[in-house]
């Protein structure tokens, strides 16, 4: 008979987290990689490391500076996200993406907008102007609850012309904003050995998922990989077996990234390999929005101590990979 954890005692639990791991090859007709962005709709960080690179390619420089715009709105309706005139303007031409802005999501009320699934079905061919479903719908949104919130925007479309987000939330105040870009390069940096066929690593031969998941962290957060004695910081040391880089390249892109243009440097990351290269392997790191009202697809996300949601690729010169996705105490398993 299983007995009930106490309140008190709860709050002195290990707070458990999710790893998922799974290997595939990126030029595989099955391959599910692509599938797994798409999925995870709200990223706020995206990074990329690179051994024994100093200077990138000139198509990757040109990937990262084509990120994209995304807006800030503030003290938009939510009732606008579903008014017609916004539903075929951006819905229907391409891929929208909305989530509140410094909302907190154990605190406060929040709202998301998905390209294509969310609660309230904005594709769904019921869902017109004349139809009861919409004019209950706004009915809610206008009057029974009339929420407002500051929202981050982006849209991608494929060359379709009409409105643009500027224009059509022109009596909104509205700022468009470009990520961020920070580089560096890493000098003689440790880096595990591994192996793209062995996900549990190989004693001796080769490290695991869960080992460079674990060194990846360290790397993004600078703590030293020495292991002295007189650190009273870290004593984090890189897994056996490694091997010293002369110079590692990083990448690191803030803002609101959507899905498609994360694809997009996924695809010259491989091409990146199209010739010769002494790196036998790179990553491609993305962090989830820790007050994001849900992870992937429409898997409800917790904030919890640290609202955990990200995932790595481990993209292999052979272009075999490895996905590694990664939530905290309060979200179900990752896809």
């Amino acid at each position: 008979m299983s007995m009930p954890v106490p309140p008190l005692r709860r709050l002195h639990q290990v707070p458990r987290h999710l790893l998922v791991c799974e290997k595939g090859h990126l030029r595989h007709p099955r391959s599910r990689h692509a599938a797994h962005v798409r999925d995870h709709a709200y990223s706020c960080r995206v990074s990329f490391l690179i051994p024994e690179c100093g200077i990138l390619p000139e198509v990757l420089k040109s990937t990262i500076a084509d990120v994209g715009e995304y807006y800030l709105v503030r003290n938009l309706s939510v009732h606008e996200l579903v008014a017609h005139e916004f539903i075929d303007a951006f819905v229907k031409k391409g891929s929208c993406y909305a989530l509140t802005y410094n909302t907190k999501i154990d605190q406060d009320n929040t709202a998301a907008l998905l390209p294509n699934v969310i609660t309230i079905d904005l594709t769904d061919s019921g869902f017109h102007p004349d139809s009861k479903k919409h004019k209950r719908v706004l009915w809610a949104l206008k009057e029974k609850k009339p929420l407002k919130f500051d929202f981050l925007l982006a849209w991608y479309n494929t060359g379709a012309e009409g409105s643009t987000l500027m224009s059509y939330f022109s009596k909104n105040q509205i700022k468009a904003l470009k990520p961020k870009i920070t580089i560096s390069t890493l000098r003689d940096l440790q880096c595990p050995v591994l192996q793209s066929n062995e996900l549990h690593g190989k004693p001796e031969e080769s490290c695991s998922t869960e080992e460079l998941f674990e060194w990846l962290g360290a790397v993004w957060n600078q703590v030293s990989l020495d292991n002295k004695s007189s650190s009273f910081l870290s004593t984090y040391c890189c897994p056996q077996p490694n091997t010293v880089v002369e110079k590692a390249f990083l990448c690191t892109i803030t803002g609101f990234i959507i899905p498609e243009k994360i694809i997009q440097l996924l695809e010259q990351l491989c091409c990146y390999f199209g010739e010769p290269k002494l790196a036998y392997w790179l990553t491609l790191t993305v962090h989830g929005f820790a007050d994001s009202p849900v992870s992937w697809r429409e898997s409800e996300h917790g904030f919890h101590k640290g609202g955990e949601n990200l995932y790595n690729f481990v993209i292999f010169r052979n272009l075999d990979y490895w996905l590694q996705m990664a939530v905290g105490t309060n979200d179900d398993c990752p896809p």
